[in-house]
């Protein structure tokens, strides 16, 4: 089912991007780009490989600094302030890696133990156990408490790197290429995953994605990158009936092909 738009009753922005630009030597990867994210919606940022989309995340996250723009996460700007305010900020905000960067020598239990008990050393044993169950209940894996990451399937990995993510109870979540490698079955799971996470623990979240299909089953709304910037935004039925010819050469690439 394809998400709507969301409506005007709640425009708090979460994230705000002005002005954003970033290069590596001669080749500029973000020119001029702004972006809101609105608490509550899936926006779904949407570019071709090699468009900037990852550098775009790595910037949110304080990985990578922005050469010129301001990034605004929670009220913090991103790049001015301390490590220390940033490992704070991180904890709020979730990243769910498009390899699901599982550790292969832990258990699906352990797995999702070890950033509870880095970060969240206060829980007793039982309430870190409830923490565990509720995750693995919320993405469908209950049964898989025990097993070794070896022993799951891609899309289970993907649902079990979701869990994970989520065990710290984040009011963002940024998902990089969730249905990257999927078949078409486990990508209908995830998109419908993804969507399941927003309605049951009120994230905000940015999706970065080159699969339309997912682009349309997941987003609130869409924001096409193109040439470093944000070109088109809006419901995927506004940037792709456009007239846009950028627009529609990338839906031809990915529906007609």
């Amino acid at each position: 089912m394809q998400q709507k738009e969301l409506t005007d009753t709640n425009r708090e922005k979460v994230i705000e991007i002005k002005g954003l630009n970033k290069s590596f030597g001669d080749m500029k990867v973000l020119s001029s780009a702004n972006l809101d994210l609105i608490k509550g919606e899936n926006l779904v940022v949407l570019g071709k490989s090699g468009s900037g989309k990852s550098v775009l995340i790595k910037i949110i996250i304080g990985l990578l600094k922005p050469d010129i723009g301001m990034v605004n996460v929670l009220g913090k700007t991103v790049d001015q302030i301390t490590y220390k305010e940033l490992l704070k900020l991180r904890l709020r905000v979730g990243f769910s890696f498009q390899s699901s960067a599982l550790y292969d020598s832990m258990t699906v239990k352990q797995n999702l133990e070890f950033p509870l008990i880095r970060n969240q050393r206060s829980l007793t044993k039982l309430e870190t156990e409830k923490r565990i169950d509720e995750m693995l209940d919320a993405v469908g894996l209950l049964k898989t408490l025990n097993q070794m990451p070896s022993e799951l399937s891609g899309g289970q990995r993907k649902r079990i790197g979701i869990a994970r993510t989520l065990i710290l109870q984040p009011e963002i979540m940024l998902y990089d290429e969730p249905s990257a490698g999927l078949d078409p079955i486990t990508c209908i799971e995830i998109n419908k995953l993804i969507n399941d996470v927003q309605e049951r623990f009120h994230t905000s979240a940015i999706i970065i994605t080159h699969d339309l299909t997912c682009a349309k089953e997941v987003g609130n709304r869409i924001a096409m990158l193109v040439d470093g910037h944000f070109e088109r935004q809006g419901t995927f039925e506004k940037v792709f009936n456009s007239g846009d010819e950028q627009a529609q050469a990338f839906y031809n690439y990915n529906f007609i092909q």
